[in-house]
């Protein structure tokens, strides 16, 4: 197994725990690694907020600069509410990589994270473990 496997079994692990607490937003788990380092880690709160990115970039601070965030479901890239949103925080901070396993299904949201992070300039990588990240979303693409 790849260390990107492995961090990414870890964000699934995390967005597992909060499935069917998080009201109609999706549980997703987030992990911020650098040089094999754990900077940050959390899944998207009871209740839908906060996201799993933003609570995982809080505990990083600005270690999270450079470092590679492993995230179970695309980061948002809007928020109903006019606040930041989750692929726009991981570019302020400075993520030089997002692994994302699962695409966002919504027809309004599905792209708009990864467009916003690959214009910005990070290496953004779809799909891996996504099989496994699928189970976790099977009521929100309902």
């Amino acid at each position: 197994m790849s260390d990107d496997e492995a961090w990414m079994r870890r964000a699934i692990d995390l967005a597992a725990k909060n499935v069917g607490l998080t009201g109609d937003n999706p549980s997703v788990g987030c992990v911020i690694v650098k040089d094999g380092v754990v900077l940050g880690e959390a899944a998207t709160a009871p209740g839908g907020r906060p996201h799993a990115e933003e609570q995982a970039l809080r505990v990083a601070g600005p270690a999270a600069c450079g470092a590679t965030a492993y995230v179970t479901l695309e980061p948002c890239g809007e928020r109903s509410s006019g606040a930041a949103s989750c692929s726009e925080l991981l570019v302020a901070a400075g993520v030089a990589r997002v692994v994302v396993a699962a695409q966002d299904s919504s027809p309004l949201a599905s792209g708009r994270g990864v467009r916003r992070l690959r214009g910005a300039g990070v290496t953004t990588d779809l799909g891996l473990l996504s099989n496994e990240a699928a189970g976790l979303y099977v009521a929100y693409r309902a």
